[in-house]
């Protein structure tokens, strides 16, 4: 029977906010048994950007980026956010260790290849380290992912968190039984966006492309649950839509499967 292993995707907002951030690490510390984190950071690099008087350009919730922004995200993510994280989470009795892909070779990417957009040094992911990573959590060591991989040439690439976080999840389901932890804000898929308490509680793929015919679900969270299923028919045991202050708390949540429980 494969050992259990919680992977959970943290937004930049949570990470970035001091009083939210103290927050998730008490949260994610308290998770038992194995697990990892990514994390976002967009905010705190738009910030760092706009006082370098770097423009920040955006397409469908994707950064474009050039030379100068990629400097900025490598010092944010890599920096700042990634280590703020685990010098609270090793504060919390946690043995993190914070890494980009590049980091002993852990995520090997490609440069997006231009087509309709040229996103700059952006992204694909190629490859997952599954052995290191897996030897790593074995030995209770706590990966902290920060959003940059490399392509194996000396470039840094920007990487999208939830991305970086599915397809460290699906690797990793080779060796654990993997549940795989998108936080968000909101406590979950909601019905009515202006409702927070209109949860849907269990997310089938009929009834997702249900929930999307009628404009339920629309916008950005539209890949972002596409990502969730493929995660689940690459091997994720489950894949769960939650608050940051939801994780690890049994039944809170959107929780998705292929098939009806």
């Amino acid at each position: 029977m494969k050992e259990k292993l919680t992977v959970v995707k943290v937004g930049g907002q949570i990470v970035e906010e001091e009083t939210t951030l103290h927050q998730l690490l008490d949260d994610f510390a308290a998770i038992k048994g194995r697990k990892a984190l990514v994390h976002g950071g967009g905010r705190s690099a738009t910030k760092l950007a706009d006082r370098l008087g770097i423009e920040s350009r955006m397409l469908n919730g994707r950064r474009i980026t050039d030379a100068e922004t990629l400097r900025v995200v490598t010092m944010v993510y890599g920096g700042l956010v990634n280590k703020n994280i685990v010098a609270g989470l090793q504060a919390r009795g946690v043995n993190a260790l914070g890494l980009t892909g590049a980091d002993m070779d852990v995520i090997r990417s490609v440069k997006r290849p231009v087509k309709e957009v040229d996103y700059g040094f952006v992204g694909d992911v190629k490859q997952v380290n599954t052995a290191l990573l897996a030897e790593l959590i074995q030995k209770d060591i706590v990966p902290v992912m920060a959003p940059l991989t490399h392509d194996g040439e000396g470039h840094m690439l920007n990487t999208n968190a939830d991305t970086i976080a599915g397809e460290t999840a699906k690797a990793l389901s080779r060796i654990f039984d993997v549940t795989l932890a998108f936080c968000f804000e909101k406590k979950g898929v909601l019905r009515n966006e202006n409702d927070d308490d209109s949860v849907i509680s269990l997310l089938t793929p009929p009834e997702f492309r249900q929930y999307v015919a009628d404009g339920v679900i629309r916008g950005g969270m539209i890949p972002k649950l596409e990502n969730a299923f493929e995660a689940l028919h690459s091997g994720v045991s489950e894949v769960i839509i939650t608050s940051a202050s939801a994780i690890g708390k049994g039944g809170e949540g959107t929780r998705m499967r292929l098939l009806l429980p």
